[in-house]
């Protein structure tokens, strides 16, 4: 907790924002607040081809969309630490955001502080190895025929941040929806045999040099149920007095109360510990690299069928009851959104 000032719970006021927001909206915030005073952001979108996550500079709020939502893989880092020493050095306003150990390798690179730069880290789970995405990625195209042209890992399909819908092919039939119950990437991604050796003893969880902390604000309701309408809210942590100056500066535009740091990472452990390295992750890179990915879900992959039927469950009983109960509801449904190119043999084509 160094450096740490205040915490709270906050969201955007700006609707759509919010809803295009993986929670909060608080970086679409801050992204706006650096572009109206002379600055650049530099955040992860995901490449062309949809096969990893890059990160890019952007000088207007017209490309902000791009870097919105949460990446789950590794992002190619690049020759970004050097763009933004360039950018720092003629004086630009600079906002950099990723996991915390980006933010402590682009300060170690700089060798010293900047009054231009604020940093802005996320609460990490971890990131999954970009190989195995990429492999992911060609298997739904081969699996449906059709070329992946864009990529929502945290989708608001029907507005609500608790219990995302599950939904397969929207009416334009282009577009398919799968929840991480059963989707094999995120159930790879969350039994953490996928990530990179250093995300079990990570140092960033004791080490942190970002201004300001955000996350999914995970057990809203245990510490201001008032706030959540399903939709979003973010945890927001300060960690310098620049980080504090830029929150008083936006907060206007923000619905927030001021929490405990003890009550904001209860349900948000993440924040200040490592995962166990699961005893077959080793192995399981051995078999990334020789199986197909059907084989790899095989082996690596079991979901419980009230898993598969869950989500349809509750949508059932909210929809006999007429009810939107918080406690049917659960933030563990999320899932992939993938947008899909046309093509005559793929069976989510446009008619």
């Amino acid at each position: 907790m160094n450096n740490l000032i205040k915490v709270y719970a906050a969201y955007c006021k700006n609707e759509e924002l919010r809803l295009t927001s993986s929670s909060g909206g608080m970086f679409s915030v801050i992204a706006n607040y650096v572009f109206k005073n002379n600055g650049v952001v530099y955040g992860v979108v995901m490449s062309d081809d949809c096969y990893s996550a890059v990160y890019k500079r952007i000088d207007s709020v017209n490309d902000l969309s791009t870097m919105r939502g949460s990446k789950y893989l590794q992002a190619k880092v690049g020759d970004t630490f050097h763009r933004i020493k360039r950018d720092l050095d003629c004086g630009k306003n600079v906002l950099f955001t990723g996991t915390g150990c980006y933010i402590n390798g682009l300060n170690s690179y700089l060798q010293r502080k900047y009054d231009n730069l604020l940093c802005m880290d996320i609460v990490c789970h971890g990131t999954p190895s970009p190989k195995l995405w990429k492999k992911y990625a060609k298997y739904q195209e081969s699996k449906f025929k059709s070329k992946i042209i864009y990529v929502s890992f945290r989708n608001k399909d029907k507005h609500d941040w608790n219990g995302f819908e599950m939904k397969e092919i929207d009416n334009n039939y282009n577009e398919l929806y799968i929840s991480r119950h059963i989707d094999p990437y995120f159930s790879m991604f969350v039994k953490n045999i996928a990530l990179r050796p250093s995300c079990f003893e990570c140092t960033a969880k004791y080490y942190k040099l970002s201004d300001i902390t955000v996350a999914d604000f995970w057990g809203i309701d245990s510490v201001a149920p008032e706030l959540n309408d399903n939709k979003g809210i973010s945890l927001v942590i300060i960690r310098s007095k620049k980080g504090q100056e830029l929150f008083d500066t936006i907060n206007q535009e923000l619905i927030f109360k001021e929490v405990s740091y003890e009550d904001s990472v209860k349900e948000n452990k993440s924040e200040y510990q490592s995962y166990l390295k699961p005893k077959e992750r080793e192995q399981f890179f051995v078999d990334m690299n020789k199986l197909s990915f059907e084989k790899l879900t095989k082996k690596y992959v079991t979901v419980p069928i009230w898993k598969n039927c869950g989500r349809k469950v509750k949508h059932l009983i909210q929809k006999l009851w007429g009810v939107t109960d918080k406690k049917i509801q659960t933030h563990e449904d999320y899932g992939l959104l993938f947008k899909l190119l046309d093509s005559e043999t793929s069976p989510v084509r446009k008619k």
